[in-house]
């Protein structure tokens, strides 16, 4: 599933072609995502220009004069510009055709994704209403991850990924943090210090900004908006190295599963 750095890389890529342009035309070849496309989306879109792109979250917020189109790419989505002419690809579900005479195309084959139209702030969304910090926001600092965990049994791998704390980590990048902090993933959130909290909270925004420098991590399906994958996956450390050595001490890197997803730890350098 492309997480957050594979998000921040397709708006970085996208925004300076997008952004003071209008749509031309919007071709809905494909309604049944993850939530009915609007039947009235391509006329809301037609000849409105775009003010800008952000990202909250996993979320790609396109903003327009008439509203905000909600992106969220899925576990297989991508988002690419092509050329007018270039021929389409199957799982291509929508068509943004600009003035420019470019087109942006939202690519996925498994349809997890999500094209989801608002004409209020995008902040109040039932989506976004519930998020927490982000990862790079001021406010989001060891100290206060560790006054949130009080008390908490759950373990700090499902605290990181949990969306109302802190959004787009993701399970990648919470399996590589928490390696790079020496923590282990089951241990309970509340029996963490707030020393190793800080140092944890730096190794997120570390891994996350090398991630994005990189241009994000592929497993199997991200592509970027150029079509190309992202190169992070070649600096994984403990990811889908089950039984292979620890970078660190060579010793064999274990996988268990914590909240149904796949955990990879260093059994002697996380505690």
């Amino acid at each position: 599933m492309p997480e957050l750095p594979e998000v921040e890389t397709t708006r970085r890529g996208l925004e300076p072609h997008l952004v003071g342009r209008n749509f031309a035309s919007v071709e809905i070849r494909q309604p049944r995502l993850r939530w009915p496309v609007s039947q009235s989306l391509p006329t809301r879109l037609a000849g409105a220009p775009i003010e800008s792109m952000r990202r909250r979250g996993k979320y790609l917020l396109l903003k327009t004069a008439a509203g905000t189109l909600i992106i969220h790419l899925g576990m297989s989505g991508s988002m690419r510009l092509v050329a007018d002419g270039l021929p389409l690809h199957p799982h291509d579900h929508a068509i943004f055709t600009l003035d420019s005479g470019q087109r942006l195309v939202f690519h996925d084959p498994r349809r997890f994704g999500a094209l989801v139209w608002t004409e209020t702030s995008p902040a109040a969304h039932p989506l976004l209403s519930h998020l927490g910090f982000e990862p790079f926001d001021p406010e989001f600092t060891g100290e206060w991850l560790y006054r949130t965990s009080r008390n908490r049994r759950q373990a700090v791998k499902t605290l990181l990924m949990d969306q109302r704390i802190v959004v787009g980590i993701g399970n990648i990048y919470a399996n590589e943090a928490l390696f790079q902090s020496g923590i282990h993933p089951s241990r309970p959130g509340g029996r963490i210090s707030e020393s190793r909290y800080r140092l944890l909270v730096e190794n997120i925004r570390q891994i996350l900004g090398w991630a994005i420098e990189q241009g994000g991590t592929t497993l199997r399906d991200f592509i970027n908006e150029k079509g190309q994958p992202g190169y992070f996956q070649l600096a994984l450390q403990v990811y889908g190295r089950e039984n292979r050595p620890c970078p660190r001490c060579t010793t064999a890197i274990r996988r268990i599963r914590l909240g149904q997803r796949a955990t990879y730890y260093c059994p002697r350098c996380q505690r």
